[in-house]
């Protein structure tokens, strides 16, 4: 048996006035997804335990099968290994979004999706006027890049995750705690080196939004892991093009496999990333893809272009990889499911439980649920399940 994992980042949502007291993926055409539940097993699943943030940190770590409340140090050491950043026994990663402040609100979590190239040159000159025998930065993919610190220096600190806090105040929400004065000056520091930068004198004059600012947060230690194939007896293999969850991948033991064009963001090369998992099931037990691009529009608070990206999701990965899973020389189960919601009226993560179902083709079990959307699937076999158990769930006894 093979096993294939579909995660449409944040695609679960809340009922919306514009679409008619429907949720976004009830309004989507999603003919693979509905086809997997109405032939398959549904459910919910709690993919964030209670008392922890409903990041993808937390919430991919439970669906890959890591209990997050044994697991779990914090978001940017994942972000670490996936950028091959080795952490030492007292080093703290911090997740470093360059974000675009205007009249002291913060206004784009992501300097309006600010090119790999122009991020570059932004943090090598945070680098060079910040870095120091204490603290490195390390340029990473569009407006995710990483700061690492020595001796524990941060670790305490409580730092709120940008996308939490768009169209507020940042004076409301800087780092607060222990060593947060070393943090807040980071940041205020940064906004004098970048506010008159080239990149982003260039980016406003074409009316683009500047990274004029960084913002520290999701800090952490390096976890440690038992391997996956330990846990599951499985050999697996993790698609992504964004660095949280392949570094989940890396402690997990899992290979990372890298596609061309895919960019963490709408334009992602959907097809590319669901030929190259049919083509890692020739050598691999087990297959997680992840898409991002759901959970960046719903960051936007843009229907539209969140709808569309879930039936991009639906087409080009659920219905590529469940076509050739028909065709598949042996029996394929197949599970897709969100990792988490972000409501497009909330624009962030929440830690409502999420729909999921399970398809193999080798025989059908058919329950009550018709379609895959956040309703139909409460009329599910399976009920709500704990997420750390879904891997269990999935591969059966």
């Amino acid at each position: 048996m093979k096993y294939v994992v579909l995660i449409g980042d944040g695609m679960a949502d809340e009922p919306l006035e514009e679409l008619g007291g429907m949720t976004v993926l009830q309004k989507a055409m999603t003919p693979n997804m509905d086809h997997i539940t109405f032939n398959g097993r549904a459910g919910l699943a709690r993919t964030v335990p209670y008392g922890l943030p409903p990041g993808s940190d937390v919430a991919n770590m439970s669906i890959i099968g890591y209990d997050p409340k044994k697991y779990y140090s914090g978001r940017a050491p994942f972000e670490a290994a996936s950028m091959r950043v080795e952490l030492e026994k007292d080093d703290v990663a911090f997740r470093c979004n360059l974000i675009t402040i205007k009249d002291d609100i913060i206004a784009d979590h992501s300097s309006g999706h600010i090119t790999n190239e122009e991020a570059k040159e932004l943090i090598g000159s945070i680098s060079s006027a910040l870095g120091d025998d204490s603290l490195s930065f390390y340029p990473g993919i569009s407006y995710r890049h990483l700061m690492v610190t020595k001796k524990g220096l941060g670790a305490n600190t409580e730092c709120v995750p940008p996308h939490d806090i768009i169209d507020e105040n940042r004076h409301d929400h800087m780092p607060k705690g222990k060593d947060s004065d070393i943090i807040c000056e980071l940041t205020e520091r940064s906004m004098e080196i970048l506010k008159d930068h080239p990149v982003n004198k260039k980016r406003i004059e074409e009316g683009r939004n500047p990274g004029n600012s960084i913002w520290l947060w999701g800090q952490g230690f390096a976890p440690a892991f038992t391997s996956f194939k330990e846990l599951y007896g499985l050999r697996g293999a993790i698609i992504s093009a964004v660095d949280l969850v392949k570094g989940i991948g890396i402690y997990a033991g899992l290979d990372v496999i890298e596609v061309p064009g895919a960019t963490g963001y709408l334009d992602t090369n959907y097809q590319g990333k669901a030929e190259y998992a049919i083509e890692a099931l020739k050598d691999h037990d087990f297959v997680f893809v992840h898409v991002e691009a759901p959970d960046e529009a719903g960051h936007m608070g843009d229907v539209q272009a969140k709808i569309q990206a879930i039936e991009d999701f639906d087409e080009k990965v659920v219905g590529t990889v469940l076509k050739a899973a028909k065709q598949y020389s042996e029996d394929v189960t197949i599970m897709v499911l969100p990792d988490h919601p972000t409501p497009i009226a909330l624009r962030t993560h929440t830690s409502t439980p999420i729909p999921f179902a399970i398809y193999s083709t080798s025989e059908a079990f058919p329950d009550a649920s018709e379609a895959f959307d956040e309703e139909s699937v409460k009329k599910g076999a399976l009920g709500t399940v704990y997420a750390a158990d879904l891997v269990s769930i999935l591969i059966g006894p």
